[in-house]
């Protein structure tokens, strides 16, 4: 049976799967090449902020079971199993995912593969990549008994711990009967408690990812373009929502209009998406993607406009409160965030703006340092002639619109998620506006 793990790469992905899988019994070791990041990990001091992590992570290094190095000879000699999870971001000036990090792993751990062990790709990538990779550790690994495996991950920021250790379902794309043995050891415990397996080749495993957020990117963005329908013809988008909803074959999930996604997913996996589709030929059949992302940005377009027209046509000199920067709530993920990005936007029109978020505000200072930033709703929205809610953090859900109201210059809101209950905040005197509503 398989008892020790590695994990190469220890971002978002690669902290949460080491602590995780040592949470289910496994001896893991993980790997960086950042010293500071694998310092902080070996404290037990996370360097992102999710729900959970921070015990898991914590008991299991108390335990024994989790480890850090920097060494690829290491791990070589510890691990039965190699976890692949670096980053794939988006390439500078374009739509392709950069694979440098999956490529720079592989070279740097192949050659040391001097027993037969299973290397299982996380990370998201284009279709293809798999095979090449497969190929490359054929030739560089010393050992003849080293095979890949393909294994994508189906993390939800804010829900990761729960999504590792009891993920709706696995899919692990394999060449071999004893590439998918060893894939069914590690997930035994999975298996046992009913989680479903998909076994299949590798492009079919690398596209499974990708079109699950092609399809909720696509979803997002549906009822968002509805949202513009709705506030051409007065009608209401939110109501429209609730009666999709109650359509099974539709669902309410990735259904609630608003300010569109964001994050380290969504955004850069369907642009990549389509310029693999480019370059395979095929790019007609992801075409519609283009206009999915284009809906995302004119969310925040016309959430710039909409606040703009409540301080009569300018932000020059106006006092704006943002309360959100985070691209979700339970996250402290900025990347590619719609609330900072609309933050950012008023600032270049001449708004002053002061940004508040529980979990952010240290990674939106380093995006975003030409904002002001505030210590707490209340203290962001001193003074301020326009209120944007655009994470819907829980405490921004439940702000009371008398006490904001005791500190802002003018009672102005837009609500960016749809969250807040209108009545409540117009019989308080606020004029309030939302995306898609009357």
């Amino acid at each position: 049976m398989v008892q020790r793990l590695t994990v190469i790469g220890t971002g978002y992905l690669g902290a949460t799967h080491a602590a995780c899988m040592a949470e289910l019994g496994f001896e893991v070791l993980g790997l960086d090449v950042l010293p500071d990041r694998i310092e902080r990990l070996a404290a037990g001091d996370l360097p992102f902020y999710e729900p959970g992590l921070p015990e898991v992570l914590r008991r299991n290094l108390e335990n024994g079971r989790l480890r850090f190095t920097t060494s690829y000879k290491e791990i070589a000699e510890f691990g039965e199993v190699h976890f692949l999870c670096v980053g794939t971001p988006q390439k500078p000036n374009e739509y392709a995912a950069d694979v440098s990090f999956v490529d720079s792993a592989i070279t740097s751990l192949a050659p040391l593969l001097t027993r037969g062990c299973l290397v299982v790709g996380k990370s998201t990538v284009p279709v293809g990549t798999a095979s090449r990779v497969s190929e490359l550790l054929r030739r560089l690994a010393p050992s003849p008994e080293v095979e890949l495996a393909w294994n994508p991950e189906f993390l939800r920021e804010g829900y990761a711990v729960q999504d590792t250790l009891r993920p709706d379902r696995l899919v692990v794309g394999v060449e071999s009967e004893r590439a998918e043995r060893i894939m069914r050891e590690v997930y035994a415990r999975q298996l046992a408690e009913g989680v479903p397996l998909v076994v299949s080749d590798f492009p079919t495993a690398e596209l499974v990812k990708v079109s699950a957020n092609a399809f909720l990117a696509t979803k997002i963005s549906f009822i968002n373009a509805m949202a513009e329908v709705c506030e051409a013809t007065g009608a209401d988008v939110t109501k429209l929502s609730q009666a999709l909803s109650y359509d099974d074959r539709i669902g309410g999930k990735f259904l609630g209009p608003g300010l569109g996604f964001g994050g380290g997913c969504l955004p850069k996996d369907i642009r990549a998406f389509m310029a693999r589709a480019g370059e395979l030929g095929v790019d007609q059949a992801l075409s519609f993607l283009r206009e999915v992302d284009a809906i995302n940005i004119r969310r925040r377009i016309r959430m710039v406009d909409l606040a703009r027209h409540l301080l009569g046509g300018s932000f020059r000199g106006r006092k704006v409160c943002v309360l959100g920067a985070a691209f979700k709530p339970n996250s402290d993920d900025v990347r590619d965030s719609p609330a900072l990005d609309v933050a950012a936007e008023i600032r270049r029109q001449g708004g002053d703006v002061t940004v508040y978020d529980p979990q952010a505000l240290d990674n939106a200072r380093k995006a975003q340092p030409d904002l002001g930033f505030g210590e707490s709703a209340l203290d962001a929205a001193t003074d301020a002639e326009v209120v944007l809610l655009l994470t819907e953090w829980k405490e921004f859900r439940e702000l009371d619109p008398e006490v904001l109201g005791a500190r802002v210059r003018e009672r102005n809101i837009v609500d960016g998620r749809n969250t807040l209950d209108p009545e409540r905040w117009r019989t308080a005197n606020w004029t309030y506006k939302a995306l898609g509503r009357p």
